[in-house]
């Protein structure tokens, strides 16, 4: 089996980050699950904060460097994609928009993806349903059912009786992005692609409806 394509896109603005230690640990945590399941992986990600400039000039100027364009490249060839942002104002950060805003909705269809976000405190957990989950969705991705939301005090902590903890969090949604990834990566190699040529019946073989009945009013 080829290996599988796992892109992780940071927002993080600093270095080091939250959102780029978050984006790590979920990399790390989907790479030991297929890894476990003998799958072997290529990992690749991509820090927008070294695209800054890259970015407003293809906003601007209509194309992309050469940094700018494989990272592109990189995620909408991707077999699995994890895209981590900071909170800022109750949303995605404006470099996160402004990236995502340079993807084909196309290009994304039906690729597994695993949001995850960072903020001061858990009440900007919302913003992954409200903001990142609709952008998403817009782009024809399929996100996996849990999101990973980190504030300040999640880390190196234990949860509480009504949460669980950080890392069985990433744990979790890793276990679906994995799962999502393989069963789709399964399908597409059980499932070949139908040569015009072969046999197969295409388009130019269906008879108009129109035909068929105007056949049959004839016979009756």
């Amino acid at each position: 089996m080829k290996p599988l394509r796992l892109v992780a896109v940071s927002a993080g603005l600093s270095d080091p980050s939250s959102t780029r230690l978050l984006a790590d640990r979920l990399v790390d945590a989907a790479q030991q699950r297929l890894s476990s399941d003998g799958r072997t992986t290529d990992i690749h990600v991509v820090e927008l904060r070294e695209l800054v400039a890259d970015i407003a000039q293809h906003l601007t100027q209509g194309y992309p460097s050469p940094a700018l364009s494989e990272a592109i490249s990189a995620v909408t060839h991707a077999d699995g994609l994890i895209a981590v942002t900071p909170v800022f104002n109750g949303s995605y950060s404006g470099l996160f928009k402004s990236f995502f805003d340079l993807i084909e909705p196309a290009t994304l269809a039906g690729t597994p993806v695993l949001i995850g976000a960072t903020g001061g405190t858990a009440r900007h957990s919302l913003a992954l349903d409200h903001a990142l989950r609709p952008l998403f969705a817009y782009l024809r991705a399929m996100v996996v059912p849990t999101a990973v939301f980190a504030a300040t005090a999640d880390w190196g902590t234990a949860g509480d009786s009504y949460t669980e903890n950080l890392p069985a969090r990433i744990s979790r949604a890793a276990d679906e992005l994995v799962d999502l990834t393989t069963f789709r990566a399964a399908r597409a190699d059980l499932i070949p692609a139908i040569d015009p040529g072969d046999g197969m019946p295409g388009a130019s073989d269906v008879i108009p409806f129109a035909d068929l009945l105007a056949a049959l009013n004839q016979r009756s």
